[in-house]
């Protein structure tokens, strides 16, 4: 699985997902701070990377949007805010869970929420 984080997760954490051996990009690394939540997504998906986001409600409205228009996006995880945005490893972890589950990527329409276990 390839990932992107959104520009609202600390590039700190595509380090670890580095290091744990999966290809993770930052919107901080890739310079995509500042742009459109929809900009961040069609980027996501034109390098066929999940989307890794805390912005659940702007994303569950592009998800939907994507599926009646028929747009496909490579997955959008949604990191909750049961998490909090410094617990880098953590976080880390629960996106290499779903990246275990999912090796060959998410499903074109799938948004899936992360879990401490």
């Amino acid at each position: 699985m390839r990932v992107h984080l959104d520009e609202d997760l600390s590039p700190v954490i595509a380090q670890l997902l580095r290091e744990r051996g999966l290809d993770a990009t930052s919107a901080h690394e890739i310079g995509l701070l500042q742009v459109s939540d929809q900009e961040q997504l069609d980027h996501a998906a034109a390098q066929e990377r999940a989307l890794v986001t805390r912005n659940a409600h702007d994303f569950r409205v592009l998800a939907a949007d994507r599926v009646q228009s028929q747009r496909a996006h490579a997955g959008i995880i949604v990191c909750p805010p049961t998490m909090r945005g410094s617990e880098y490893a953590l976080i880390a972890d629960a996106i290499r869970r779903v990246a275990e589950v999912h090796p060959e990527g998410l499903g074109p329409y799938d948004l899936v929420y992360l879990s401490k276990e």
